[in-house]
């Protein structure tokens, strides 16, 4: 019997020059949502996209008794190409999992027993929160150009001008603590498909490198089946805008914006 037709659950974590305290507080959380359940046959797969040779034994070690294998030397192929990588070998169900985002320990109960309750849910998006407790809003509307750059670079006094249309685009509307079906847009952070529509997706659109690829996968997953935000899935998430990032995450961010806008209606305002 091949593998992803034996594999219950499937995750894939993609690293770049990770912080490992980090990393070490993800693998930890996953591994505590794991061990609560009954026994399944869960995989996990780290790629890592980082330069050069690296020493993944402190993965391994991290992951203890999780079935672990780390994929390594493909070089810096973005994220969604990479975790393309374990197309072929997904589960039933397969998480994308952000190596900054802590789950709590029933997370993974709850997104399993959601999908198995409504086969009409192909992706599930948590409720998230930031690190000092705040609420984190994964769901969107469909971005303007006009909100994504008032998001991502605009200062502080700018956005607070606008708080109502910022709002409205991170759908603040939406009841924190009710199920929410077909949200448009949902982030990448943690995504859990049912791994069937993900291998009808074929993955993640490997032209985007970094931003939007989680922009486009939710918009194509709409087509074949429907998303929910399940609050009781609950994950703290780092994040961070991309104009801290540098000019490199600045210029990944436009043009993966003009990928996104290539393929997906342009609205300006």
């Amino acid at each position: 019997m091949a593998e992803s037709q034996v594999l219950e659950l499937t995750v894939c974590i993609v690293i770049f020059k990770p912080d490992r305290p980090t990393v070490l507080r993800t693998l930890q959380s996953l591994r505590k949502a794991v061990v609560s359940l009954p026994p399944l046959l869960v995989k996990l797969t780290i790629v890592d996209n980082s330069p050069g040779a690296s020493d993944h034994a402190w993965l391994y070690a991290a992951s203890g008794d999780l079935p672990c294998e780390v994929i390594a030397g493909q070089g810096n192929v973005g994220f969604g190409q990479a975790n393309n990588l374990v197309l072929g070998h997904t589960g039933k169900y397969h998480l994308v999992l952000n190596p900054d985002v802590e789950m709590e320990p029933d997370a993974i109960e709850q997104a399993l027993s959601f999908m198995r309750h409504h086969e009409e849910c192909g992706l599930i998006t948590p409720q998230a929160f930031n690190p000092d407790g705040s609420k984190q809003y994964l769901c969107k509307r469909y971005p303007t150009l006009f909100d994504l750059l008032l998001r991502g670079f605009a200062p502080r006094w700018l956005k607070s001008r606008f708080h109502k249309r910022l709002d409205r685009y991170e759908m603040h509307d939406q009841p924190a603590n009710s199920i929410a079906w077909d949200p448009p847009i949902v982030s990448g952070c943690f995504m859990f498909f049912r791994g069937d529509v993900y291998t009808k997706l074929k993955g993640f659109d490997p032209r985007y490198l970094l931003y939007f690829e989680d922009f486009d996968i939710s918009l194509r997953t709409a087509e074949v089946a429907r998303i929910a935000y399940v609050p009781t899935v609950r994950i703290v998430h780092e994040g961070g805008r991309a104009a801290d990032k540098g000019l490199w995450h600045i210029w990944q961010f436009v043009r993966s914006a003009g990928i996104f806008f290539t393929q997906h209606t342009m609205k300006v305002f």
